[in-house]
């Protein structure tokens, strides 16, 4: 039995008032608001029956007004980076804000996480609507979306879906950081990861998909077996993990897949992922750097969280070899994202 309940977080000038929603079990506490359909606080129990919230956030409505590390939010309409802020559809050209570099990020200046969502009750959970009109950041095509909070027992189901009445890129997925051993604590280092992935796609110096599909086999993008977070770290090029790991190719059959699971030794507290997009970014925090004040004076440094972002490819609108990124008028856009709280 999921218990429900809701009040007000705040309120926002020009927005109006944002909504909590409160969801419990016996071992999980989920709270979302209104505002980007943020998830604020997951509370689980570890081995010793000790709570602890798991998840990145902030105290105070402001924060999540300008949240600029997307803390647990929906992204969107296209959650990752699409090159150059560019696309074509039908041979007519595309052109979004540039935020991330050269790049097109998470939706872009006012995307989806800055959104005030409609809310309404259902079984075991709270629903969020928005309706996207023509020519929103950019994006063709009016395009109207919902995203369900549903929790049951151990697992938090994230279930999405939208309409448009012209083509439009669409690539939904949750922004939140986790720390199984309790946001604030330092760094993920102590955290084994493994994501059940043959593939990743390489990136450019700004993090675009090179367009190559390449193995994990013998590269430190191997995380099929449990690897320590940090000690992985040390062999990884660069500032740390921040890639699509494919879960499944164009062609193959698209079914909900055990994607990723991590474990925290200390705690005992394990998070398992299952989706039905093709793709999982796993991104290590790399650019938190410790000046964002967060809940309960916690200061987030590097590598102070990680996020496992269900997904379509990055860039797919622009790579045509990827799985298709276009939603068109005839079709629904849906996909399920499941997160498993568990202790060992």
């Amino acid at each position: 039995m999921t218990d429900i309940a809701k009040e007000v977080f705040g309120v926002v000038p020009e927005q109006g008032s944002i909504e909590k929603w409160t969801l419990s079990t016996a071992s999980v506490r989920v709270e979302v608001i209104s505002l980007g359909c943020i998830i604020t606080s997951i509370k689980t129990a570890d081995r010793h029956g000790n709570f602890a919230d798991v998840v990145l956030g902030f105290d105070d409505l402001a924060s999540y007004v300008s949240n600029p590390r997307y803390f647990g939010a929906v992204v969107g309409r296209v959650a990752n980076r699409i090159a150059k802020g560019r696309f074509a559809i039908d041979g007519q050209e595309y052109k979004l804000a540039v935020n991330n570099g050269p790049n097109a990020l998470h939706g872009g200046l006012r995307g989806f996480n800055k959104a005030l969502w409609t809310s309404e009750t259902v079984e075991n959970g709270v629903r969020f609507s928005h309706c996207s009109p023509d020519g929103d950041e950019g994006y063709p095509g009016n395009l109207r979306v919902s995203v369900t909070y549903c929790l049951e027992k151990h697992t938090l189901s994230v279930h999405y879906s939208a309409h448009t009445d012209k083509t439009t890129p669409v690539n939904l997925t949750n922004h939140s950081y986790f720390n199984l051993g309790g946001q604030g604590k330092a760094d993920i280092y102590d955290h084994e990861v493994t994501v059940f992935a043959q593939t990743y796609l390489p990136v450019d110096d700004t993090m675009i998909p090179t367009g190559e599909v390449k193995p994990v086999e013998n590269t430190p993008f191997d995380l099929r077996a449990p690897v320590l977070i940090g000690s992985r770290l040390k062999e990884l090029p660069g500032p740390g993990f921040d890639h699509n790991f494919c879960l499944w190719e164009p062609g193959q059959p698209r079914e909900e897949r055990h994607c990723a699971r991590v474990v925290h030794p200390e705690s005992g507290r394990v998070l398992e992922v299952s989706t039905t997009q093709p793709g999982v970014q796993f991104y290590t925090s790399n650019f938190l750097d410790g000046t964002l004040p967060g809940k309960g004076g916690a200061s987030y440094p590097k590598h102070s969280a990680f996020c496992l972002e269900t997904q379509n490819w990055p860039d797919a609108v622009n790579q045509p070899q990827f799985p298709d990124a276009l939603l068109r008028p005839e079709e629904e856009y849906l996909h399920t994202t499941r997160f498993k709280f568990t202790v060992l």
